[in-house]
């Protein structure tokens, strides 16, 4: 059934986008109706009848980042050869993502809504639990590396998978702090000296 009413007069996907790099860098809370509206062109009315409000703008924000910008730690995390080869992967790709010229620095997951005010921490237990999502991702991929034969079965994953999300939780602060790609590269190098023998 076709859409009534005027045709919306613009680009959605460019203004999430838009929307997306606002949060990324202010984070929800730091983030007003204002700010999103002059990012994105559009009036609030508009903002609304697209996105419904700004909690859905932020969700949606989210998932794009994700797909996107955010989804380089996960792809190198799945095409790693090896456990050892997929975690050094996502490693390098975080120093890579965090440090994207011209966007924002850190990882939008990571710091768009660590401290909120009460009425806000739905948005801070969205983004909690894309966080521990990651790890168990992490998780998932060193339980392959003990199938595989690669990693001992009385290796501590839990631990494990903690770890080297931390350090690219860390990495991501560092990032904001103004680390360059080649530091957190060495970072990640160093974090990798603990794999298991």
């Amino acid at each position: 059934m076709a859409d009534r009413g005027r045709p919306r007069g613009f680009d959605r996907d460019a203004a999430l986008q838009r929307a997306m790099e606002v949060f990324w860098e202010r984070g929800y809370e730091g983030t007003s109706l204002s700010d999103l509206t002059t990012a994105m062109g559009i009036n609030a009315p508009s903002l609304y009848g697209a996105f419904g409000s700004k909690e859905a703008l932020f969700r949606e924000a989210v998932e794009r980042y994700r797909h996107t910008d955010g989804g380089m730690t996960d792809l190198a995390l799945r095409e790693g050869k090896t456990a050892r080869a997929a975690v050094e992967g996502m490693l390098m790709a975080a120093a890579t993502a965090l440090t994207l010229p011209g966007k924002p620095k850190g990882c939008f997951v990571v710091l768009g809504a660590t401290n909120c005010t009460p009425a806000n921490q739905p948005m801070a237990a969205f983004l909690r639990t894309h966080r521990l999502a990651s790890t168990l991702r992490v998780r998932e991929r060193l339980e392959q590396g003990v199938a595989d034969g690669e990693l001992s079965p009385d290796i501590d994953l839990d631990t494990l998978a903690r770890y080297f999300t931390t350090v690219v939780q860390g990495m991501s602060l560092q990032a904001r702090d103004g680390a360059r790609r080649a530091e957190l590269e060495r970072v990640a190098s160093a974090a990798m000296a603990i794999w298991p023998r």
